[in-house]
């Protein structure tokens, strides 16, 4: 076995495109200049010069078909927000609903993650990161391909500003645990809550089709809520 291969990195991710449709394809092909931000090694992105302001900045990692980050974006237009998302029909989506609802404060980076945290984000520039419903993973020997590990919670205490929010939400009760056990082991964050305890959806987390449909059904959603300790 090579050595480029024992370095490479578990993705959290795979890519199953699906149907990526005309007007999504349309839409991305469109609007990327607009909305989408192209990653360049070696450089960090400036948010300041992306948007032409310093407002706060909320970061959406994996943000499916970015409905739910569009209607953030509609009711807080005081606010920032940058989404990444490695799937184009998902992509395409979002900038779909950008162009229509004509939003001019979010971003879009199509990129892997991890990478994005570890190489493109400035220290201390976000107010907040959002991760909802990421893969679970759930067979036991896939379970290491989960995003959330000590590595990502302790990039996201490295980029997050003092006082700032991480919101989590998955739909596995196994992950939730995960969740909770990995978060409340570093020092760098606090449960808004109280030790060990999930939070109630917060008003920011719009209530989407696929989680209406699992209440309907009986399944339960967990929501974490921690703050970057002030240091």
């Amino acid at each position: 076995m090579s050595d480029e291969i024992k370095r490479r990195p578990i993705r959290s991710f795979v890519l199953r495109e699906g149907r990526f449709t005309e007007g999504q394809r349309n839409a991305y092909d469109r609007c990327w200049a607009q909305f989408g931000i192209d990653c360049v090694a070696g450089e960090q992105l400036d948010p300041t010069q992306l948007f032409g302001n310093s407002n706060p900045l909320y970061l959406e990692i994996g943000f499916g078909n970015g409905e739910a980050l569009a209607e953030a974006a509609a009711q807080h237009p005081e606010n920032n927000y940058i989404g990444i998302e490695v799937h184009r029909p998902g992509v395409g989506h979002l900038l779909l609903r950008l162009e229509e609802q004509e939003l001019s404060n979010v971003k879009t980076i199509r990129h892997d993650a991890m990478e994005v945290l570890r190489h493109h984000l400035p220290d201390q520039s976000l107010d907040g990161v959002m991760l909802f419903f990421p893969d679970p993973w759930h067979k036991k020997r896939h379970n290491k391909r989960r995003i959330v590990q000590p590595e990502f919670v302790s990039l996201l205490a490295r980029l997050l500003k003092p006082g700032g929010t991480l919101h989590m939400a998955t739909d596995w009760e196994d992950y939730a645990e995960h969740m909770m056990q990995v978060l409340s082991s570093s020092a760098e964050f606090k449960n808004s809550q109280g030790e060990g305890i999930f939070a109630p959806r917060p008003e920011t987390r719009p209530l989407t089709k696929f989680e209406q449909r699992g209440q309907r059904l009986g399944h339960g959603v967990w929501d974490l809520l921690f703050t970057k300790e002030q240091g």
